[in-house]
This record gives structure tokens, C-alpha cells and sequence, in this order.
């Protein structure tokens, strides 16, 4: 029954996706398509899965000026458990090979989300910081998974720099999202997906700072999201 679960969460994808091309084609690259549509996925998926994803602080995540927003990431059903939890006109960051998968892809391009080459990492964090200057002139926010890539549930990986480069150069707090390890694990008879916790840290501002701050900061921002997904663990 999980199985079946699994398969009708992700097929609502790229139906909803098609629902919202329209709608997207009609204003283009505007960052609130991206909210309304990750509120869709997220909700959508979890009522199908069957899934209970307790939310702490989310008071903590700023919804009247720009923020960076990182989190950590374990599966692609991190889209159903965090989706809904962006803030107002925000963007987030993804592989350019992403743009080639049908329907989601082409809603995701349309969102005017930042498109990675992963290859050219000099030019990734160009991007990034190229990515300030529309947090600072567009108000725009920014969702990034930090990791870069999928720990599957194997405990926090190493951060990617450019996130912090943009929040830096933008002068735009970080809020940290922290979900706790999962490993999409089922319950009961009726496959229901195991809960998964959350917990929004307060925003760590960084107006003041420099580029030479960086590496502080991830080491800051590392640890603290470390230690609180080691105790959402614990609960």
C-alpha cells in the first residue's frame, strides 16, 4: 500500500504542473507561481502518502522582507515535506538538467528559479552572487537545499558555498530549516508515510558582514542545524 501511495504522490506532480502551465505562461518568471504551486505539491503529496509533518518555529520564517533560506536534503520527497513552507516570492536553486524533465521542469524554469551548471563550479557561485543583487533590487527571497546533494537520511553533508555568498553580498538574513532524518519508511496496514518533524530556526541576520565572514558562517550554520536535527531525531 505504501508503494501505491508513493506512486500516486509523484504522479500528482505532473498533473498539477500541467494545471499550472497556463497560469504560469500567462506571467512568467514571477517567484509567487513558485510559491503557490510548491503549496500545491507539498499538501497534495502528503495527504496522498498519508504523511504528519509537525512544523516548530515556523514563525521564525520572515514573510515581509527577503530572507536565504537553507535546508538540508534527503530525498526528492523533500518537495512534499518542506514545499509549503517558502516564503512569499521566493526562488529556489536547481540543476540545469531539470529544466529537461516534462512538465516540472518547464514549470520550474517559468518560476524564474536559478538554473546550476553543477560542472562549472566558478560560474555556480557567480550565479549566486549574481543572485543577491535580485534579492536586493527584486525582493525576492531564496530557498536553497544546501547540501547540494541527497544525504538519504545519512546525517548532514557539507555545505555548499553559495548561498552564503548571496545572503552575505545581499545583506539578507539565513533561516535555517532543519528536517529531521527520514528514510520514508511506512506504517499500518494503510502504508501511511512515517512523520516527519521540522523545526524553523530564527533568522541569523548578516548585514555587516563580508565575504571574509563566509566560511564562520557555514561553520556557524553547520553546526547549529547539525545539533538540531540530531535532537529532532531524538523525539
Amino acid at each position: 500500500m505504501g508503494f501505491i501511495r508513493s506512486v500516486l504522490a509523484w504522479m500528482s506532480v505532473p498533473v498539477l504542473c500541467i494545471l499550472a502551465l497556463p497560469f504560469f505562461i500567462v506571467r512568467p518568471f514571477n517567484p509567487d507561481n513558485n510559491r503557490l504551486l510548491a503549496i500545491a505539491l507539498a499538501r497534495t503529496g502528503r495527504a496522498i502518502l498519508g504523511m504528519e509533518r509537525p512544523v516548530e518555529g515556523a514563525g521564525n520564517m520572515p514573510q515581509d522582507r527577503p530572507v536565504v533560506a537553507i535546508c538540508n536534503h534527503q530525498y526528492n520527497d523533500d518537495l512534499f515535506v518542506v514545499g509549503d513552507l517558502v516564503a512569499p516570492r521566493t526562488v529556489t536553486v536547481g540543476k540545469s538538467s531539470l529544466v529537461w524533465v516534462p512538465f516540472f521542469g518547464w514549470a520550474f524554469w517559468l518560476g524564474g528559479n536559478v538554473i546550476l551548471n553543477r560542472a562549472r563550479s566558478r560560474k555556480a557561485v557567480a550565479v549566486m552572487q549574481a543572485t543577491s543583487e535580485a534579492i536586493t533590487r527584486e525582493n525576492k527571497s531564496l530557498w536553497v537545499f544546501v547540501e547540494g546533494t541527497r544525504s538519504k537520511g545519512r546525517g548532514l553533508q557539507k555545505f555548499k558555498k553559495g548561498a552564503f555568498y548571496a545572503a552575505v553580498t545581499a545583506g539578507a538574513p539565513i533561516v535555517m530549516v532543519c528536517t529531521a532524518e527520514y528514510r520514508n519508511k511506512t506504517l499500518g496496514r494503510l502504508g501511511k508515510r512515517e512523520p516527519v518533524s521540522i523545526r524553523i530556526l530564527p533568522p541569523v541576520e548578516t548585514i555587516g558582514l563580508t565575504t571574509e565572514d563566509v566560511p564562520a558562517l557555514i561553520a556557524r550554520c553547520h553546526k547549529e542545524m547539525a545539533e538540531v536535527i540530531a535532537e529532532l531525531g531524538q523525539g
